[in-house]
């Protein structure tokens, strides 16, 4: 793998330094929403979560097999995610399973350099239709990077 992908890898990882720092949110803010219409920081942090446990019990034992990636209808995976968050999990808890999930992935990732890379259809299609990209598991780690620091910042506008 270049170093280019290996530092898009720990650059996902480093994403858990920042979310550390969620242990200090007041328990009053956690559940609420960001804006109306959007989720609360525990539903964020609970959908990052769930993408990633996803991303190991689905999509890499997939790439394993010479299968592509299928992703699942985005709303009804983030309502369980979401639905989770509100279960009554302790926000240390859940922030201590995201971290989890998240360096067990990045081990993996790390790990198993020749499935990060292999390109491979995503819902049947071979190539990002925004950037004619091939697809690949790191090219999804790109764009989670991206995903997170989209709701880093969604967040960092209400703490």
């Amino acid at each position: 793998m270049s170093s280019l992908g290996t530092s898009t890898i720990l650059r996902y990882k480093e994403f858990t330094n920042w979310t550390d720092t969620l242990r200090e949110v007041p328990e009053s803010m956690w559940l609420q929403p960001i804006a109306e219409g959007k989720a609360s920081i525990g539903e964020i942090v609970s959908h990052l979560q769930n993408w990633d446990s996803y991303l190991i019990s689905t999509i890499i034992p997939a790439i394993t097999n010479g299968e592509g990636m299928m992703f699942p209808d985005f709303d009804s995976f983030n309502r369980l995610a979401y639905e989770y968050a509100r279960s009554g999990i302790s926000i240390d808890r859940l922030l201590e399973e995201f971290k989890q999930t998240r360096l067990k992935l990045v081990d993996i990732l790390l790990a198993e350099t020749e499935i990060v890379a292999k390109h491979v259809t995503v819902n049947g299609i071979e190539n990002c239709p925004h950037t004619g990209t091939p697809y690949s598991l790191l090219y999804i780690i790109h764009e989670f990077n991206d995903h997170d620091n989209h709701h880093k910042n969604q967040i960092l506008m209400v703490i």
